[in-house]
């Protein structure tokens, strides 16, 4: 049993050794694989650095090579694309020499830009060769360029009439012609192309690029000759047959004039919107204005030396251009967005002198006044009273421009002459320079009172110097109050005025004290400081008593001394002489209706009442034989109403 174990251990360990030994040669192999590797990565290495030291400049070479074949390439390709110009400069001349029309606009614009691009391409390469060709390219293109703005010229031309009627599109309510859409077309295209070229050059303004300057040239003419006999026709109609008549609204002709300026620049402006790009709109059409700009000017220059010549009766000739010329410039504004300035600046002299014009007035109504060398005896108005009123009728003829000249003016500031004069600059007024609460019919109406609060000022210190008497005194003054006051109510001044017209009413108290003086005198007979009776008998009645009492005329009058009753004989007397001579006197006097009305009812308040007591105390005296009492109380009562 011990003998078997013992083999089959034996068996087991040689087995071991067997695949040991078997283990150990093929490691041996390995190493000696790994040696050979080895060897051959060396061999290998050192024959890769041989065949880069070699290969190395060989490669650089071949790219040296690679660039100067590009090179040699894009040269004969720049040679080749200089040859073209010069060898289709031939073509390009015959279509440049048919000029646009004959060619055709788009095939000879096409033309153009290929002889551009063509020199701009030879002047980069700066080849000595090229320099023949550049200087014939040079002048093909300004030639191309001349025939282009020839063509440009002659077709606005045979488009642009050579006189035009604007009462005719005023007159038939027409908008005024403008170009045909297929001129729009060609003329547009023209434009692009040389406004184009043109803004490449440096400082490059609108309206001095070739095409633009023709249009301006052309249809400024045709604006300013369309505008001229209106202009004409503005100044001439200023012109009155009667020097000292007011002028009135629409007499001249400058609202035409501004109507036909407003009609052909809205349409002018629309053919620049469909020839011009919209940058050169502006500039364009303001140039294009410009000539009949100027000759606006001078037109409102020339009528504001005629307005000047005859400020107090040709002021609203400049009121009237005002608004004309301020509406004016709104629509164009609006239409357009161009000419604000350029009108303001035309307008300036007229409306300074609309502004000067207020003062003016008021101060030559002060003038008129004092100039006076009499006034009439009989209290009759001067015509300056109802002149002045008629100036502030006209005024309201006038409103919406006297309004705006009156915010500028300032409320009160017509009281000093140097007020209306206004800063320089030729800007249209900013809101800054106004009062932006200011409501121009309130100071206009502000305006008004002065000028009568004035006006009855001057009138009240000549009267007190050349008249002197009051009664006479009065009626004048109340004269002037009521034809003021009638010439206010019936026009409409009176909206305007209402509720300020105190001053008025003071005036007419203060004309009817005066006038009460003559009344005073004549009832200063009617009073009586007889006393009746030493002990207090039947004497008068007292205050407050008389109207409830029944006086016996007779027995007053036995109670009286025969002193008392020839005082009472003589205050009948003198009251008969004095009231006649009123009565004389009143009837004598020029009284506007209004004004007999209201002195008489005075006169008949204060005197009738006491007569009618003194007539019932003591009409006895004479006993009925009218030598001293010459009036009963229906007597006196119907030369009252003889007064009215």
């Amino acid at each position: 049993m011990a003998v078997g174990l013992t083999n089959s251990r034996h068996a087991a360990d040689e087995e071991a050794r067997a695949e040991v030994d078997v283990l150990n040669s093929r490691l041996e192999k390995t190493t000696q694989l790994t040696k050979k590797i080895q060897a051959c990565l060396g061999r290998l290495e050192a024959t890769g650095k041989s065949v880069r030291d070699v290969a190395g400049p060989l490669n650089g070479e071949t790219k040296r090579l690679q660039i100067l074949g590009n090179n040699i390439e894009s040269v004969l390709s720049s040679i080749e694309r200089l040859r073209q110009p010069a060898d289709s400069k031939n073509d390009e001349e015959q279509i440049i020499r048919m000029g646009p029309d004959k060619a055709g606009l788009p095939n000879y614009l096409a033309s153009i830009k290929r002889l551009n691009k063509a020199l701009s391409d030879m002047k980069a390469s700066n080849l000595r060769s090229t320099q023949q060709t550049v200087t014939e390219l040079q002048r093909l293109v300004k030639l191309g360029n001349t025939q282009l703005e020839n063509s440009f010229d002659k077709l606005l031309r045979n488009e642009t009439p050579r006189a035009i009627e604007p009462l005719h599109f005023i007159t038939k309510n027409k908008p005024f012609p403008v170009l045909s859409q297929d001129k729009f077309a060609r003329l547009g295209l023209m434009n692009s192309f040389v406004a184009g070229v043109y803004r490449q050059s440096a400082g490059a303004v609108p309206q001095e690029s070739p095409i633009a300057k023709i249009y301006i040239e052309i249809r400024s003419q045709y604006l300013s000759s369309a505008l001229v006999n209106l202009a004409t026709a503005s100044t001439n109609t200023a012109k009155k047959k009667v020097p000292d008549a007011i002028y009135r609204a629409g007499t001249s002709g400058i609202g035409t004039y501004a109507q036909a300026m407003e009609g052909l620049f809205v349409s002018e402006y629309e053919n620049i919107c469909n020839i011009f790009t919209r940058d050169d709109w502006g500039p364009v059409f303001e140039a294009t204005c410009q000539s009949s700009l100027v000759e606006l000017g001078r037109t409102l220059r020339e009528l504001n030396g005629h307005i000047k010549a005859h400020m107090t009766t040709d002021c609203y000739l400049a009121y009237e251009i005002v608004e004309i010329l301020s509406e004016l410039s709104s629509n164009l504004e609006r239409r357009t967005g161009e000419l604000k300035n350029p009108l303001a600046a035309s307008l300036k002299p007229v409306r300074e002198t609309a502004k000067s014009s207020l003062p003016e007035l008021l101060e030559d109504t002060k003038r008129r006044v004092n100039g006076l060398q009499s006034l009439p005896l009989d209290g009759a108005a001067v015509p300056i009273v109802s002149e002045t009123m008629k100036r502030l009728q006209t005024m309201v003829d006038f409103l919406r421009p006297v309004s705006s000249i009156m915010v500028s003016l300032g409320d009160g500031n017509w009281k000093s002459a140097s007020a209306s004069r206004g800063g320089g600059g030729d800007a249209a007024p900013s809101l800054a320079s106004f009062d932006i609460g200011a409501d121009g019919k309130e100071i206009f109406a502000h305006y008004c009172t002065d000028t009568i609060e004035a006006l009855m000022m001057a009138l009240d210190a000549r009267a007190r110097l050349l008249l002197q008497k009051k009664p006479v005194m009065g009626v004048f003054l109340a004269n002037c109050v009521t034809i003021i006051d009638r010439m206010i109510q019936t026009s409409e001044l009176a909206a305007l005025l209402e509720g300020r017209l105190g001053a008025l009413e003071t005036w007419r108290k203060k004309a009817a004290s005066f006038y009460a003086d003559s009344t005073k005198d004549v009832s200063m007979h009617l009073f009586d400081v007889i006393h009746t009776g030493r002990g207090g008998g039947s004497g008068r009645p007292t205050s407050g008593q008389g109207g409830a009492m029944v006086i016996d005329s007779a027995s007053i009058l036995k109670s009286l001394s025969s002193k008392d009753k020839e005082s009472i004989k003589g205050k009948f007397s003198a009251f008969n002489t004095s009231f006649d001579e009123m009565v004389l006197r009143h009837k004598g006097y020029t009284m506007e209706r209004e004004v007999r009305q209201m002195f008489a009812k005075d006169m008949q308040t204060m005197i009738e009442p006491l007569y009618i007591r003194f007539w019932d105390r003591y009409h006895e005296v004479d006993k009925g034989k009218g030598k001293y009492v010459k009036y009963d109380k229906s007597a006196i009562a119907a030369v009252f109403l003889t007064l009215y």
